[in-house]
């Protein structure tokens, strides 16, 4: 009796052991919450390290209207004028009403010549020109004239804004700004007209082809 008391606590005690380790095994194998979440937040630490790496995207050096820093520029010579000035290397070129005209995308810089009697002044181009333009010039606004030195001597500059004409494609029309310088020389008058989009800054460019201008 003795031993089959000893034999039934053994196996009780076997049994107590398997049940334990399934248990344990069970409790294992229902826990993959924690570690799962471990993991998951080593996964996003990585890929927010990676990111945070990554090379940004490039800003847009040149917006809209502007022209390049290193864009080149080619001495231009009407036939017959008696001036040169420089022009924008590979721009568009087109003859407008007399008038010679260098584009591309948004800017352009249109050369015309006259004869005068006199000098342009100040009050002249505005009591004359600006009326006119008003009515040529679609939503022609704050007109500033003023007197400025270049390297072939005095002209009248005129700034103004107005609308472009409409994109033939798109239709889009773009609000621009009007720079228009006035050189005299016994009585010949060279009107070079600079514009571009209003945002653009083209300040050097309009300045190397202003003061590139020279009499011949």
């Amino acid at each position: 009796m003795a031993r089959v008391r000893t034999v039934r606590s053994l196996g009780v005690v076997g049994l107590v052991l398997v049940a334990a380790v399934t248990a344990g095994c069970s409790g294992s194998s229902s826990g993959p919450p924690a570690p799962s979440h471990a993991s998951s937040g080593s996964g996003s630490g990585s890929a927010a390290t990676a990111g945070a790496g990554a090379a940004p995207a490039p800003t847009e050096s040149n917006p809209p209207g502007d022209i390049p820093d290193n864009q080149a520029y080619v001495a231009f010579r009407p036939s017959g004028g008696a001036f040169t000035v420089k022009v924008p290397e590979g721009w568009a070129r087109t003859g407008q009403g007399g008038a010679t005209v260098f584009t591309d995308k948004l800017n352009r810089v249109e050369i015309a010549t006259a004869s005068a009697s006199s000098a342009p002044t100040v009050t002249s181009v505005g009591s004359e020109l600006v009326p006119r333009l008003r009515g040529q010039v679609p939503k022609f606004d704050g007109p500033k004239v003023s007197q400025v030195n270049r390297h072939a001597g005095s002209a009248v500059l005129l700034k103004y804004q107005g609308d472009s004409a409409a994109d033939p494609v798109t239709g889009k029309v773009v609000r621009d700004a009007f720079e228009r310088y006035a050189f005299y020389r016994q009585g010949h008058e060279v009107d070079l007209t600079l514009s571009g989009p209003v945002n653009a800054d083209n300040v050097d460019p309009w300045r190397i082809v202003t003061d590139s201008f020279s009499w011949k």
